[in-house]
């Protein structure tokens, strides 16, 4: 008896140094924030304080490696504490298995080192909600970790928490080897028409791909039977401010993983993000409609995006009109996901003044990814990138793509060039612009640089400065205007024509250095004007350089 009063004295002391640790962290990251000279007036981020007053949620009846969910020991622990003031909700080292978990103000769940909380595959747990996913407003089950509405909250520690995705996630064949896509098929579950997507349940597949079949008037009730279709995010904050997650592991989620949507203060530190390579809609962090906040030091690895910025999707993400703003974003590093750092496409409320810095992509399909397409609206602007380090990107080291989705953009296959039908601008157009790279290194890509406007509304004002760019194909332009290209070295790897400009305006390229191609520059589009060329490293000669007779007096060497 003493020796376990001992133990937990130990724990509980741990757990309220540990957070107190966690704090004076926080607050020493915010310190040197504030020093930097950022770009624009960042406001300091209020950073969540707990009572030391600590429970464990072994009081409260939760039994570690066992069967027996810990749902009820967890949320209770988590009332009582946010209910007498605040404090520290610890959970022990041990597996522990469990339904939903609600937080609630003042509350700072803590798992500790060695805790590994795992949510159940039974999915008659998660209760179907009003909620959010992609942008909308619509009817997903409930969260493994939710928040709504909530003040001063916080998840902190070096415990793992599981999402059991695989229980809830389709699977394409695709992305799979054949030893995988057999084992799986074998394992239960059912096949789309085509066979090639892998469903958990009947219900699942029906609630993806045979849509005409779920009721007309959707209830809570009626869609019980194809909850697995309606899949949640794993880490679930909605209007909620002054929130910290430090420190823990979230992995295995059955859709996004860490979702913060409407927040203001955010604080993301020291994170481990996962999810399997071929995990549908595996995206790891997706900051939505979200004010004032750092993330720094995470790792991601993930089956779709990484660090996402969104602030809802087309009608119903502009009359909400919430962008996602103020933000420092710094010391991260993506292994495997669609896209290291994107915006989109999910942006129709806005994004605007971001730094990001010092951020390393090992592998990441795509680096630095850009998205929207037609119908979005939304203003994307005064972005700051800088300090980036990419190798073995398999698509564009950075890629503009204002087609996302759209299916009538149709590209040259030989020259690259995007012909596409202007329309007139309005509400729904989606507008880039006002966004600066410095210290950019790619270390082998398939494309250095591609940049696909729309032509009613270009990409425009972008300047790229000190870059060492290393890939197969170079540099494209479609649709943008006030591009600027300062002291970049270019090197490809595959003999081919470096720089391809079409439709583009204002187009600037001083020191630039290109080695590895049989032709520097090919420019055509009946609208392109204004391109201005200064090389470091050679005089252009006329195989250099081919231009379209109709535009040639548009295209000016500059020595």
């Amino acid at each position: 008896m003493i020796k376990n009063k001992i133990l937990i004295l130990g724990v509980l002391f741990s757990a309220i140094f540990s957070s107190n640790t966690t704090m004076a962290q926080n607050a020493k990251t915010q310190s040197n924030l504030s020093e930097n000279n950022l770009p624009f007036n960042m406001p300091k981020v209020q950073i969540p304080v707990f009572k030391a007053d600590t429970l464990n949620i072994a009081d409260f009846g939760a039994v570690p490696n066992s069967e027996k969910l810990a749902t009820k020991a967890i949320n209770e622990a988590i009332k009582k504490c946010s209910g007498s003031g605040g404090g520290v909700v610890v959970i022990p080292s041990g597996m522990w298995t469990t339904g939903p978990i609600y937080m609630k103000s003042n509350v700072n769940l803590h798992a500790k080192n060695g805790a590994y909380i795992l949510f159940t595959s039974d999915l008659d747990q998660y209760q179907l909600i009003q909620s959010y996913f992609e942008g909308n407003k619509v009817m997903r089950c409930e969260s493994p970790i939710m928040g709504v509405d909530l003040e001063n909250v916080a998840i902190t520690g070096e415990g793992i928490f599981d999402g059991n995705g695989s229980k809830w996630r389709p699977v394409k064949i695709s992305k799979m080897s054949e030893g995988q896509w057999k084992e799986l098929v074998n394992s239960g579950g059912v096949l789309s028409k085509d066979r090639k997507t892998w469903y958990p349940s009947e219900e699942a597949l029906v609630g993806n791909e045979q849509k005409e079949k779920l009721p007309k008037t959707p209830t809570v009730e009626n869609m019980k039977p194809y909850k697995q279709a309606l899949r949640p995010v794993m880490v679930s904050f909605v209007n909620c401010k002054k929130l910290l997650l430090d420190g823990v592991t979230f992995q295995n989620s059955p859709a996004w993983n860490v979702n913060p949507l409407m927040c203001e203060n955010v604080t993301l530190s020291n994170l481990n993000i996962r999810n399997p390579w071929y995990s549908q809609n595996g995206d790891g962090l997706d900051l939505e409609s979200c004010r004032i906040g750092t993330v720094t030091n995470c790792r991601f690895d993930v089956g779709d995006d990484a660090i996402c910025i969104k602030s809802g999707k087309d009608e119903e993400g502009r009359k909400r009109g919430k962008p996602t703003e103020l933000f420092v974003i710094t010391n991260c590093v993506v292994y495997h996901a669609h896209g290291g750092f994107v915006i989109g496409s999910e942006m129709s409320g806005g994004v605007r003044n971001l730094f990001v810095k010092n951020l390393t992509f090992i592998g990441t399909d795509c680096g630095l990814r850009f998205k929207s397409t037609r119908g979005r609206g939304g203003v994307v602007e005064n972005i700051w990138v800088e300090d980036i380090r990419m190798t073995n990107i398999p698509t564009e080291a950075i890629r503009f793509e204002m087609f996302y989705f759209d299916k009538s953009a149709t590209e040259d296959p030989i020259t690259g060039e995007m012909v596409v039908q202007k329309i007139p601008v309005a509400e729904t157009t989606p507008v880039f612009k006002n966004m600066y790279f410095n210290n950019i290194y790619v270390d082998g890509a398939k494309q250095a640089v591609k940049i696909m406007g729309i032509p009613e509304m270009p990409v425009e004002n972008i300047q790229f400065k000190n870059m060492i760019l290393r890939s197969d194909a170079g540099i494209q332009l479609n649709y943008a205007s006030n591009i600027q290209f300062d002291n970049v070295d270019l090197k490809l790897t595959k003999s081919g024509t470096a720089t391809r400009l079409f439709s583009s305006q204002n187009i600037n390229f001083k020191k630039f250095g290109t080695t590895g191609e049989n032709q520097v520059f090919l420019v055509g589009g009946n609208s392109t004007k204004d391109i201005n060329v200064n090389m470091y490293n050679r005089k252009l000669s006329a195989k250099d350089l081919k231009v379209m007779e109709s535009i040639k007096n548009q295209v000016k060497i500059i020595d």
